[in-house]
């Protein structure tokens, strides 16, 4: 039985009548049905009573639920975004990271903008966000929401199944309502999406198996392989980019590819893995991440004089909206200084190194952390032991993470709440003070470690 679409709820009310009269005709088999269904039928069965049978074998509680949801289909087509999660701040920070990625001018969430003729505020967001949904309100959808656990959407519960790592249960509603695996849920996720979001292989080999598209973008441009970049799981890119899926696609802002999300976080295995099919984009931060040295070289001169494509493409600088705003500029300084902590955070000493020669300055906080801080956090052991021996302070403060993160942290701080214990111990053999206090929290790094669970990491701090 595949998916209500468009028009069917017309072919819903004929199976209903159908299927009353074989009932009443005393047809064994429909009986059974409306049985299955009813605790006590009525003795001449109604019109009512077959509704249900219908609802309730697609899936709904009620002829009313599968009622409505036809209808926003019958509205909305493929546009319309399916409510999966059963709580309303998701659906409220959701607004609120689509209201992000306008004001960094990606253009999806533009063209959300634009479709519903909403402002760029929060009520805006929200107004968007309902309207996908198919509700002309935000208090609409407040109340499909409240109902969504027992309501019987099949994208939520696909959306369960894959939360629970259920292949077989996926699979048996990718049986019945096939034109999930194309469908979208809020902000345009998909259930491709999601499944690379939990890290399970099966998941995302069976929704390409069965039509996924790899190259569909939710309302931040990203992509699943964004998500598996996001994750650093080679194994999870490796079916994606087989089938096909877009490697220069960018996500929150230009040059924001499944690449660089992927040296963003410092995950080395799954860039080299998508830098196999291309540098994407062929930038400074890039060449750094990647530690090609004769990239660099071509890239910035001895006397640290940039080419054009070494600051070009940074418009992404984020990897969600928890990460406060910043503009990249085209400043010659600017981009070889961001360019050091990304060989920081991947772990090229021999970047690092040519890097500085060619005038990074190895204290700088370009955006949310030094490049010291970033290898620490990482837990890069070379690219530590190369910025302390070029000069870096392992007690100079700075940002690191989200607004509520890291004020006033230094590296230690990032190595302790990463459990680096082979980097605590090379920064506290340089100098490194364990009794620093971190500025929004007031916590050493031992109380970092203990507050993030890692017992070995405050015991090696204690004073």
């Amino acid at each position: 039985m595949s998916l209500p679409t468009a028009a069917s709820l017309e072919q819903l009310r004929k199976r209903a009548k159908e299927l009353l009269r074989a009932a009443r005709a005393g047809d064994v088999a429909a009986l059974r049905r409306i049985a299955a269904h009813h605790r006590r039928p009525a003795e001449v069965p109604k019109l009512a009573e077959a509704q249900l049978v219908i609802a309730r074998e697609h899936g709904f509680p009620s002829w009313a639920r599968l009622r409505s949801y036809v209808e926003r289909l019958e509205r909305f087509g493929p546009a319309l975004r399916h409510a999966y999660r059963a709580d309303l701040d998701y659906y409220a920070e959701r607004a609120v990271g689509l209201l992000a990625s306008a004001e960094d001018g990606t253009a999806e969430a533009l063209a959300a903008f634009a479709a519903a003729e909403a402002p760029l505020t929060r009520a805006g967001a929200r107004a968007v966000v309902a309207g996908q949904h198919g509700f002309a309100s935000w208090a609409e959808l407040r109340r499909h929401v409240a109902g969504l656990a027992t309501g019987g959407e099949p994208f939520a519960r696909a959306y369960r199944a894959v939360e629970a790592h259920d292949v077989d249960g996926l699979a048996e509603l990718l049986d019945r309502f096939p034109e999930l695996v194309t469908a979208s849920g809020t902000n345009g996720n998909d259930l491709l999406g999601m499944a690379t979001a939990t890290c399970d292989e099966r998941l995302v080999r069976l929704l390409l198996g069965r039509g996924a598209d790899p190259a569909h973008a939710n309302d931040h441009g990203w992509t699943a392989l964004h998500g598996a970049a996001y994750a650093g799981r080679p194994a999870l890119a490796l079916p994606m980019i087989e089938a096909g899926a877009p490697m220069a696609a960018s996500a929150r802002g230009d040059g924001g590819t499944p690449l660089v999300v992927a040296l963003f976080w410092g995950h080395r295995e799954a860039a080299e893995l998508l830098a196999e099919h291309g540098t994407h984009p062929g930038n400074l931060r890039v060449a750094a991440g990647l530690g090609r040295v004769e990239m660099i070289e071509r890239l910035v001169a001895p006397d640290g004089r940039l080419t054009p494509e070494a600051g070009a493409h940074r418009g992404f600088y984020r990897p969600h909206s928890g990460f406060p705003a910043w503009r990249p500029s085209d400043d010659p300084a600017e981009v070889r200084d961001e360019a050091l902590t990304w060989a920081a955070r991947n772990d090229r000493p021999d970047a690092v190194d040519l890097l500085v020669r060619r005038g990074a300055r190895v204290e700088a906080d370009v955006y949310r952390g030094t490049a010291l801080v970033w290898a620490a956090a990482c837990g890069r052991v070379g690219a530590v032991r190369r910025l302390l021996e070029l000069g870096a302070d392992p007690n100079r403060r700075g940002t690191f993470g989200g607004p509520t993160h890291g004020l006033g942290v230094t590296a230690l701080h990032l190595a302790a709440q990463n459990d680096a214990l082979p980097v605590i111990r090379l920064l506290l053999a340089a100098g490194a003070d364990p009794t620093v206090r971190d500025e929004l929290h007031d916590g050493t790094p031992a109380s970092w470690a203990e507050h993030f669970g890692n017992p070995a990491s405050a015991e090696l701090l204690s004073v």
